[in-house]
């Protein structure tokens, strides 16, 4: 059984909550909403369960819930941080119950980082408060998925300027292998290709443009190569993400937040899917936020969330397979 966290209740996240559990009940893959189901009641059928396996036998007629109480009322758009102890909560006991073997993995709705922040939330984001709860900080590594291409960025959550400070050839090293395991153990590939994007424009042009590719990325990859791994790069970032060099690679590795995250969304914004390599558990979110301007207006598209849980079950067959 999968689980889908609340997230923010003044969000998008209701609606497209309820638009998925409509297009999934018949075929599944079959989920438990962890949150108030209030949030829920209005849009579709609703039954909370007390236990997790219970879910199975509700999914086809109603959503099941596990009950969680919202401090106040949400009005869409209007993000309330009285309601931040309900979203963090609805996390850790998704967290839970996956570390417990309970749920097979799990799936997150978007939160705002601003509401939670405000309620000591000391995390950048999702990811590596997982990473806490998990109690395997550090090792966290976030992939976008989406059916034309699979990014992950080095560096994440930062300004550039301290996106070029942090990187470095231990860092490049250490995603690239959780990357790799990641992508063996949970995606089914035998042997990952993997393609970093050079940081400068042109990829340095050896030196021309910059000395990172020279001092940095290329003394990762040759520790890389020399480890067995199918790596490829430092490649000119402007034409690595044509349909021809997309062909030669399954994960492209890229050196700031934006240089992968354009060109995945630009492809497939629709369904792409955020994964969190480098934890215990299998955890996928929709690559979008929390939409507060459109929130309660029926607007939001759910097929990234709908991916999600369609992603999150084929990690969760393939890893009992490789287990």
């Amino acid at each position: 059984m999968l689980v889908l966290t609340q997230g923010d209740p003044a969000s998008i996240a209701p609606e497209i909550t309820a638009a998925v559990w409509q297009a999934l009940r018949q075929n599944g893959p079959a989920f438990v909403y962890v949150g108030d189901p209030s949030l829920l009641e209005r849009r579709v059928p609703v039954q909370t369960i007390r236990y997790l396996s219970d879910g199975a036998d509700v999914f086809g007629h109603a959503l099941p819930v596990l009950p969680l109480h919202l401090a106040t009322p949400p009005a869409p758009g209007e993000p309330d941080r009285r309601n931040a102890a309900s979203v963090l909560e609805s996390i850790r006991l998704a967290t839970e119950l996956t570390l417990s073997g309970e749920a097979s993995a799990m799936i997150t709705n978007p939160i705002s980082k601003e509401v939670v922040q405000g309620s000591g939330f000391r995390h950048p984001g999702h990811t590596s408060y997982l990473a806490e709860l998990c109690q395997t900080p550090g090792d966290e590594v976030m992939l976008l998925a989406g059916p034309s291409l699979k990014v992950v960025p080095i560096t994440v959550h930062v300004a550039l300027r301290d996106a070029i400070a942090q990187l470095s050839t231990e860092l490049i090293i250490r995603t690239a292998r959780t990357v790799a395991a990641g992508l063996q153990r949970d995606f089914g590939l035998s042997h990952p290709r993997l393609a970093f994007a050079g940081l400068n424009p042109h990829a340095g042009e050896h030196g021309l443009m910059g000395q990172e590719e020279q001092e940095i990325i290329l003394p990762a990859i040759n520790t890389l190569r020399n480890e067995g791994l199918h790596v490829s790069g430092p490649l000119p970032p402007d034409t690595m993400f044509t349909p021809h060099a997309r062909a030669q690679y399954d994960v492209a590795l890229c050196m700031y937040h934006d240089q992968g995250l354009i060109p995945l969304k630009t492809l497939d914004m629709a369904e792409g899917v955020n994964v969190t390599l480098g934890l215990p558990i299998i955890r996928t979110s929709p690559d979008h936020g929390t939409a507060f301007d459109i929130a309660g207006q029926n607007k939001a598209d759910p097929r990234s969330l709908a991916a999600a849980i369609r992603l999150a079950a084929t990690l969760a067959a393939n890893r009992r397979k490789n287990a």
